[in-house]
């Protein structure tokens, strides 16, 4: 039985979560707390196994609370997010934090919406339960540091491109993986499961912390070395060869596998556009998102890496690929960047 907590200032969105939570025999509703401070006490006497947590509440706002919550007792957290702006910013901070996820606030008028509302929310808190709760380890470059300029360059026949596939924890170990990273790399692109608006905050965030140019993709953009092209949240992201240069396409068409953007998407695409000159990274996810997308990129001559399952908060996405032999090479977060760069001299 997992036993989850409620954090939320508003009494409607409270007794929401409390119905979808009691509708699954597999889960116990501990509790509701409408403010940090009867949040805290309730930690203490149920000590939940998950908590979902307002990112915008009086007297003590989420962040806070989830500072001190993880120096005292470390409990994968959900944040519940306002799609906003303001929202978007504190639950990007709420992740690198240490929150395993988040879930958007639902729009309660849309009453069509709220039995796929409630898959996602039991689905996300189980989960959360399963989950790896991942120490702090990241810290925010100020707004005012400066980057180096960098060379505008295209892509060349016979030159790389490294493309990154991320969903649950995933804001935090792409953040880990592109700051150790050098700035003169093969152009690198990436899909990590989000929703619209969250993505271009997030790739601005990336942009401020980590030494290459990082921002949201752009319909038909050139693939530049030095360069980090994050797929927005409601589009596909695929890779398209032409005058030897790789350019990127965005498209709207339904969910693969389960998702739009889709790891599997992009990999299906860089595996028939790049083949032998790609290198494809699966971290951590929930999910199988990408790992018949890396299948296909090891059999057209590409180079797979899939992150192991100690680093990972949650390991179904890199396992996916594994269990169906993709994967050339497992290795941690932290030695992920050396084993990149190793095998991107190998090659040339």
């Amino acid at each position: 039985m997992i036993k989850v907590l409620v954090v939320d200032d508003s009494a409607l969105i409270r007794s929401l979560l409390s119905e979808i939570i009691k509708s699954d025999p597999e889960l116990c509703l501990v509790g509701t707390a409408p403010d940090p401070y009867v949040a805290r006490d309730m930690v203490n006497q149920f000590a939940p196994d998950v908590i979902t947590l307002d990112v915008e509440m009086p007297k003590m706002d989420g962040l806070t609370f989830l500072k001190k919550l993880m120096k005292a007792r470390p409990t994968p957290v959900l944040m519940i997010s306002t799609l906003t702006e303001a929202g978007a910013e504190t639950t990007l901070a709420a992740l690198e934090l240490g929150a395993v996820d988040f879930i958007p606030k639902p729009k309660l008028d849309v009453a069509a919406k709220i039995e796929e509302y409630r898959h996602l929310i039991l689905r996300k808190i189980k989960m959360a339960a399963a989950s790896r709760v991942q120490p702090h380890l990241t810290h925010a470059t100020p707004p005012s540091a400066l980057k180096p300029a960098r060379a505008e360059k295209a892509l060349q026949p016979g030159q790389r491109l490294i493309a990154i596939g991320a969903s649950t924890g995933g804001t935090v170990a792409l953040k880990q993986l592109l700051m150790q990273l050098p700035d003169h790399l093969p152009g690198i692109v990436v899909v990590q499961h989000m929703p619209a608006g969250f993505t271009d905050l997030f790739a601005k965030r990336l942009d401020l912390a980590c030494p290459q140019k990082i921002h949201e993709a752009r319909q038909n953009e050139v693939v530049l070395p030095g360069h980090v092209y994050i797929a927005p949240g409601d589009r596909h992201l695929e890779i398209v060869s032409k005058n030897g240069q790789f350019h990127l396409h965005l498209t709207d068409g339904p969910r693969m596998s389960g998702h739009k953007p889709s790891v599997d998407k992009l990999f299906l695409s860089v595996a028939e556009q790049a083949g032998h000159q790609a290198t494809a990274l699966i971290l951590t996810g929930m999910g199988n998102d990408g790992a018949h997308g890396m299948r296909e990129i090891a059999n057209a001559g590409g180079y797979c890496i899939a992150q192991d399952e100690a680093s990972s908060v949650v390991f179904g996405m890199p396992q996916a690929a594994i269990k169906l032999g993709a994967v050339h090479q497992i290795c941690s977060l932290a030695a992920m960047p050396e084993r990149l760069l190793a095998q991107l001299e190998s090659v040339g």
